[in-house]
């Protein structure tokens, strides 16, 4: 079923992805999927953890025996071909994960390669939180404004604005601001 599911997201859209949509595909009616997941959100969490185990696999293949700024191309490109060639996985990962998600081995394992990847520039430990931060909201956002087609319309090529943004980032990780003070706020 969670199959299923992740090829109809992939086709139409992860908002397309409901339980009777995927029993229709499924040839079943809607209420036999209760017995496999217990609603929606269970479905698209299915489509979540998949999806993550997947795109770790990809990242570790990507980053192995790499380093600096080699290891952060990789840790890029990983995430731009799985943009584009599973557009409805990729987008199960911008929603807010589950708990099962987010304890998962797949999730752990994310965190542990994005780590490799920093650990080859000069970041203090509790600055990491930070850099992720800035990775995860600069690839996803320009993976997102290209899957609209944002960058269609105008040139030079999204191409030449992805290895400017690769550069942006290998120049800010390797002289990253560090505040001698302390964050002192609370969230």
């Amino acid at each position: 079923m969670i199959a299923e599911a992740m090829a109809l997201a992939d086709a139409d859209g992860f908002e397309a992805v409901t339980l009777s949509a995927v029993a229709r595909r499924l040839g079943v009616r809607t209420p036999s999927l209760y017995s496999h997941v217990r609603d929606r959100d269970a479905l698209l969490d299915g489509i979540h953890a998949v999806a993550l185990a997947e795109f770790a696999a990809r990242v570790a293949e990507a980053i192995a025996g790499r380093a600096g700024r080699d290891a952060l191309e990789g840790f890029a490109a990983a995430h731009r071909r799985y943009a584009r060639e599973s557009p409805g996985r990729w987008q199960s990962l911008q929603r807010r994960a589950g708990e099962a998600v987010v304890r998962s081995d797949a999730a752990r394992k994310i965190v542990a390669l994005t780590g490799a990847v920093l650990r080859s520039y000069p970041l203090p430990p509790d600055e990491h939180v930070h850099a992720v931060r800035v990775l995860g909201s600069t690839l996803n956002g320009f993976l997102a404004l290209e899957r609209t087609g944002s960058f269609d319309h105008s040139h030079p090529s999204p191409d030449v604005s992805w290895r400017r943004t690769i550069d942006a980032l290998d120049a800010l990780l390797r002289s990253w601001p560090v505040d001698s003070e302390k964050d002192t706020t609370q969230p």
